[in-house]
């Protein structure tokens, strides 16, 4: 990620439009980030996924064959040691 000051990121606005469809760009006031400028798909993907962690449900509006695929539901044989403590309940 390429830093700048925010006086040369002011300055020369439209060079940075420019660089940050290839990276973001932090810029920075005395010698800390103020913000970051990023591309429009960038902000697109970040907001996405925002709304998908924001995304919660609860777990009694869940359909019994969603509690027992998350019931039956068992690690990779690598952790055995895992999968019999949840057998062990």
């Amino acid at each position: 990620m390429r830093e700048v000051p925010a006086t040369e990121f002011a300055r020369n606005f439209g060079r940075y439009r420019e660089i940050v469809q290839r990276e973001p760009v932090a810029v920075m006031s005395h010698g800390r980030p103020t913000g970051y400028f990023v591309s429009a798909v960038e902000y697109e993907d970040l907001q996405r996924y925002k709304n998908l962690v924001r995304q919660s449900f609860a777990t009694k509006d869940l359909q019994h064959e969603e509690v027992e695929a998350i019931a039956s539901g068992r690690m990779s044989s690598e952790h055995d040691h895992l999968n019999a403590l949840l057998d062990a309940k």
